[in-house]
């Protein structure tokens, strides 16, 4: 395995591999929101960067627990028990979205869990279920294996950023919507009420917050980048100062979103300094257009 922390991640080189990767990653994600309690702001349906890819964490089942893990150094995705079974399968190149289901479930009859999830993706341009898609089918390992290795510095990152933290924050995790590495910070009171938008955005942001993250590019934003983003959004948000200087100030869903390239940060003379400027000066700005009080959410030195 490539062992270098930034590597390269071109979105026109792996495109077709990101979709079938986020497909699989929302039928774990799926399964594990359909049987996870409720927890606030959808902290039960992420999955977790791991020591050897990305993870449910436990999932309780009746009288015992099992957890999903996909394991991206000898690419295989595997099933666990609390009563010490294990069932895998290979994760390689031509396994579709549908095969990649029909195993899953397969393996779940094996150890007599029962689930049942709304079979179709989530916000995609295109409705084909799960258990019918065999167009998307491209799983090259190169590309999980970067894209892995990019989380799990950016998680580390992202920690060492919230250290001084003593406010609400939640975990860092991938969210299997959207497909992005994303922890975020609470101000402690509550959002203004939207009743316009639908009951996933009410729940997310029923309170004030700014959010951070990372994801590897779409049609809106075609190469990967970090991201940092303040709702409710302040009024002249977007002109605060951000670090370091390639840092930018764009327009999403209506409100100002700050960008750092992940190509800037690979080109950075310190990429880890860079990371964590732009954290923070996102931050800032945030804090001071918002004017949250902010005396009793960092530690003092």
């Amino acid at each position: 395995m490539e062992m270098e922390p930034f590597p390269a991640l071109p979105l026109d080189e792996w495109k077709e591999t990101k979709q079938t990767l986020h497909l699989y990653v929302q039928i774990v994600g799926k399964i594990r929101m359909e049987l996870t309690p409720h927890q606030n702001h959808w902290w039960h349906v992420p999955l977790y960067v791991n020591t050897r890819g990305l993870g449910t964490s436990t999932i309780p089942y009746k009288d015992h627990h099992f957890e999903i893990n996909f394991d991206f150094i000898d690419h295989q995705l595997t099933v666990t028990t609390s009563q010490g079974e294990q069932e895998q399968f290979e994760l390689y190149d031509g396994l579709s979205v549908s095969e990649f289901y029909q195993k899953l479930f397969g393996i779940f009859d094996q150890l007599d869990i029962d689930v049942d999830i709304l079979a179709k993706p989530y916000d995609q341009p295109f409705d084909t279920p799960f258990p019918e898609d065999k167009e998307h089918n491209r799983y090259d390992k190169k590309y999980v294996e970067r894209y892995w290795k990019i989380l799990s510095h950016l998680v580390r990152l992202f920690q060492l950023f919230n250290r001084d933290f003593k406010g609400k924050v939640c975990p860092v995790q991938l969210y299997w919507h959207s497909f992005d590495l994303a922890v975020t910070r609470f101000s402690g009171d509550e959002a203004p009420p939207m009743p316009e938008a639908g009951h996933v955005d009410q729940e997310a942001y029923s309170h004030e917050v700014i959010s951070f993250g990372f994801w590897a590019g779409d049609e809106n934003i075609p190469n990967a980048a970090l991201y940092s983003y303040t709702f409710p959004a302040p009024e002249d948000l977007d002109s605060a100062p951000l670090e370091p200087d390639e840092s930018f100030w764009t327009e999403q869903r209506g409100s100002p979103m700050a960008l750092l390239m992940y190509e800037d940060v690979r080109n950075a003379d310190d990429p880890e300094q860079a990371v964590l400027n732009f954290l923070r000066s996102s931050w800032e700005a945030g804090v001071e257009k918002a004017g949250w009080d902010t005396s009793n959410l960092i530690k003092s030195k």
